[in-house]
């Protein structure tokens, strides 16, 4: 039995595209074509950087220049997606306080979306979701490496936090394993690393190591803003999603990857990224130059970890072969 688990990076509902969400008749955010592809998938997990309430106060931090809170009509865009679960564990979970912490949670819960990485207090934010698809269970961790300020404690609400720069705390790899154990396929939502920069930093590596060999399946990553090259058990970095940021000239953020993963109880057997291009509150599909441009960087970030990237009409894919992956067998 096998399952595809649609994946997406940083979402944020919040600024710009909470006016558009606000609108009358607001512009659809994402595509037909975008929508059809999630709609293929078996499961929809992403990175949901905002709060969705109308409540709260914003939160400011030193250093900290944007808060992101979402309408809670930002829920129905989700759920048009066919989005099943998201990760709160970020840097934005808390920008307006706890109480629209809790209403993000209830908002989502009320409309069958589950949310992990966040929550109550230390317990609630570190619990994992258990989503059913394709007759396989899949465990959902989710964890962030930054802000230490925001950790959910004992009575307190925040986000599930992890200095990964120490390494992976035995709470979390232990985590990660009691959730393997129970399930057929254990996914990781990581917030980790810096903001913009294009490949993971060497923490990040030994940490997706230490996900792996404690038994995670497949572990996602974001926070950069930009995507990374991956292996077979990792995708370091997932890019964005959907935002209303400026673009980085060299960088560009504004070019992104809509992952489509494969997997059975072995492991992924098919990693597809399909190339997306992020306009000011609204994604779709990258135009030729865009998608050119994105594989071009994919191949090359990914080479660099022993990845070989094909393009086959609007994606990029890998197919991985069956058994023991190369990364596995060193």
């Amino acid at each position: 039995m096998t399952l595809t688990i649609a994946l997406a990076g940083d979402t944020m509902l919040g600024c710009g595209v909470a006016d558009e969400l606000r609108r009358t008749r607001p512009r659809p955010l994402f595509s037909e074509r975008i929508r059809d592809l999630t709609a293929q998938a078996d499961l929809f997990v992403l990175n949901l950087e905002c709060a969705v309430s109308e409540r709260g106060t914003p939160a400011p931090v030193p250093g900290k220049p944007f808060l992101f809170r979402a309408p809670p009509r930002a829920v129905a865009v989700l759920t048009e997606l066919g989005v099943d679960a998201v990760s709160l564990a970020n840097y934005h979970a808390l920008d307006y306080g706890a109480d629209a912490l809790s209403d993000t949670r209830l908002l989502l819960a009320g409309s069958g979306i589950q949310a992990v990485g966040a929550g109550a207090d230390a317990d609630d934010a570190r619990a994992p979701a258990i989503l059913k698809a394709g007759g396989l269970t899949v465990g959902l961790v989710a964890v962030t490496d930054h802000p230490a300020d925001c950790a959910a404690g004992p009575g307190r609400p925040g986000v599930a936090h992890a200095d990964l720069r120490r390494g992976v705390p035995d709470w979390l790899a232990d985590r990660i394993l009691a959730v393997r154990r129970d399930t057929d396929v254990t996914l990781v939502s990581v917030h980790w690393g810096p903001a913009m920069v294009g490949r993971p930093a060497p923490y990040v590596r030994r940490a997706a190591d230490a996900f792996v060999e404690a038994g995670a399946t497949l572990v996602a990553g974001h926070a950069a803003h930009l995507f990374h090259g991956f292996t077979r058990h990792v995708l370091f970095d997932l890019g964005g999603f959907i935002d209303d940021y400026a673009t980085h000239p060299a960088l560009r953020n504004d070019l992104g990857l809509l992952w489509l993963v494969t997997l059975d109880e072995d492991g992924p057997q098919r990693t597809e990224a399909v190339p997306i291009a992020l306009d000011h509150a609204h994604t779709r599909l990258a135009d030729q130059a865009e998608y050119d441009w994105i594989a071009d960087r994919l191949t090359g970030a990914c080479s660099a970890l022993g990845t070989t990237v094909k393009r086959r009409g609007n994606s990029l894919v890998v197919n991985w072969p069956s058994g023991r992956s190369k990364e596995e067998s060193k």
